[in-house]
């Protein structure tokens, strides 16, 4: 069948391409270590899958509206301003399956063909792929290891050009984790305003943060009319499987969005939104409890990196992820994620697979027991001293 052009332009993510390969060594017999997805190992929290089970048994298995469920809608409103200070009309949230959706249907909405967007490099590889289909020009931004894997705000500034329409942050960032300053925050918002560029501020690690706070761009003075704000339950509340997420924007733009999902999905699922509304407003026991103990797993495995020969690994300040460097090592980081999988029993990424300014480094998920943290240190040891 003859594919139509743009569909050349689409990328991937490497990490189910890892997570594959992994599958099959598993079902030759070998014992491996996943260090490669960014998921939850943990389980929903009962009474969200309990909030789901009763809204089965009501009666919630009909469409909905393609904005979503009002009442969620109202209870994430309620949300933004809890977690945020923003505050915001139901009408400015658009409920989706998963938190891609607002990626996907944000750029398509705002960018055209030739529009230049700024994102950053190493960055989640959809950003890239989506700015590529849509025709859009994407304009890296180097994350630095010498920055803490931070945006640099005179580094923006010369990237921008009369042609760009859109800048792409992301904090906690996958895949460093590293954390946007307010000041950082402040410089951006500083360059959007005055060129009227949109940002779309990636924010689903807002609450796997390890010190400090959250601050959002999107709080900002004047920025609530420029930001597409993404968030979603995936991390916070271990519903990777469930599909449901959210974008915060303007009530124009929401409605394009919202529209978007009526040519694509229709809605989002019933009676998992009627679980997002139990989880708004339910205990958060359960994630203060998740993300104490990735705290507790960050700790294991930069130190267990920091052991090892040629790999120095930073502190990470959110999410859960490390991103060693490796060039001390002698290899590049496909070399190194090859033989750690085959090798080892360890699945991890090569910094590439988040864009050519993570040449160097690995990325690892720490979304794992830390029994088996520590023994896939002691496997990459044991196979780089060999």
């Amino acid at each position: 069948m003859r594919l139509a052009d743009r569909m050349s332009r689409l990328g991937t993510e490497t990490a189910f391409e890892v997570l594959a390969r992994a599958r099959q060594l598993e079902r030759e017999g070998r014992e491996i270590i996943h260090l490669e997805i960014g998921e939850p190992d943990f389980d929903t929290p009962a009474h969200i899958i309990q909030a789901a089970c009763e809204a089965l048994n009501a009666g919630w298995t009909h469409y909905g509206p393609s904005a979503g469920d009002p009442e969620l809608r109202e209870t994430i409103a309620q949300h933004m301003y809890k977690t945020r200070g923003l505050s915001v009309d139901p009408d400015e949230v658009v409920v989706v399956p998963g938190a891609k959706p607002i990626i996907y249907w944000g750029i398509t909405a705002v960018v055209n063909p030739g529009d230049e967007v700024i994102y950053p490099n190493p960055g989640f590889p959809i950003y890239e792929s989506m700015i590529n289909f849509v025709g859009g020009v994407p304009v890296p931004i180097p994350l630095r290891e010498e920055h803490e894997f931070r945006l640099d705000a005179e580094e923006l500034r010369s990237l921008v050009t009369d042609k760009t329409r859109m800048i792409i942050i992301n904090s906690p960032h996958n895949p460093t984790g590293g954390v946007l300053t307010l000041e950082d925050l402040q410089a951006i918002a500083e360059v959007a305003l005055e060129r009227e560029i949109v940002v779309m501020s990636d924010e689903p690690y807002e609450t796997v943060l390890y010190e400090g706070t959250h601050h959002s761009i999107a709080s900002l003075p004047g920025m609530k009319d420029l930001t597409i704000l993404i968030d979603g339950f995936s991390k916070a509340f271990a519903m990777t499987g469930w599909r449901l997420g959210y974008g915060v924007m303007p009530k124009d733009l929401a409605a394009m969005v919202a529209r978007l999902q009526t040519n694509c999905t229709s809605c989002t699922a019933s009676f998992i939104q009627r679980a997002g509304i139990a989880a708004l407003t339910g205990p958060m026991e359960p994630t203060y409890a998740m993300v104490a103990e990735f705290k507790r797993r960050r700790d294991v495995i930069v130190d267990g990196l920091n052991s090892l020969p040629g790999v120095s690994c930073l502190r990470p300040h959110g999410a859960f992820y490390v991103f060693p460097n490796i060039t001390g090592t002698g290899m590049d980081g496909r070399t190194l994620a090859r033989r750690c999988l085959e090798e080892a029993g360890v699945a991890v990424l090569s910094g590439t697979a988040f864009g050519e300014y993570g040449e160097g480094y690995l990325r690892l998920s720490y979304a794992n027991s830390v029994e088996n943290i520590r023994k896939a240190i002691q496997r990459i040891g044991e196979m780089l001293a060999g």
